[in-house]
């Protein structure tokens, strides 16, 4: 099995955008959220990755083929630290799920970015909240720290984060 991580290219745009509706569907248990008029959920800040700095997207793939995706940015919620990584969205699609992919594209990402990182995870998502602590612990020993009830990330809901660095 050949796990990949590559850059989505700005011409790829619309291929994360319904990556993105796959992720949001999954996600939508946790926030009741509903699509909009046109039976989409929407990503408000999908344009931006290709207009700011600091903002990388990338298809995680699996001999080839789409896997999920790993989204990342400098907007943070805990430190506002403009020199630390958010890792805004991470997706992997069932089919690939507790394989060791999504470990091996975080673990990839996270190195690729070495410093400062901040990720928020919801507390509802159990699977998550496993799989990252699992993923940050052996890369962040003594740095990481661990943020509850953080406003603003979920619209019902508040946020656990994690701080860490990647030395």
């Amino acid at each position: 099995m050949k796990i990949e991580l590559k850059r989505v290219k700005e011409e790829e745009k619309t291929i994360l955008g319904h990556l993105l509706e796959l992720y949001n569907y999954d996600f939508s248990e946790f926030e009741d959220t509903d699509v909009n008029a046109l039976g989409l959920y929407g990503y408000s800040y999908l344009d931006c990755y290709w207009t700011g700095d600091r903002r990388y997207a990338y298809f995680i793939k699996v001999d080839g083929n789409l896997a999920g995706f790993i989204m990342v940015c400098d907007y943070c919620y805990v430190t506002k630290d403009r020199d630390t990584l958010f890792l805004s969205e991470f997706f992997v699609m069932k089919k690939y799920r507790r394989k060791g992919i999504g470990e091996y594209a975080a673990k990839t990402v996270l190195k690729k970015h070495k410093g400062k990182w901040e990720l928020t995870m919801h507390p509802k998502n159990r699977t998550s909240l496993k799989f990252w602590e699992k993923v940050i612990t052996g890369l962040a020993g003594s740095t990481l720290k661990v943020h509850k009830n953080v406003d603003n990330v979920y619209p019902n809901s508040k946020a656990i984060a994690y701080t860490f660095e990647v030395k």
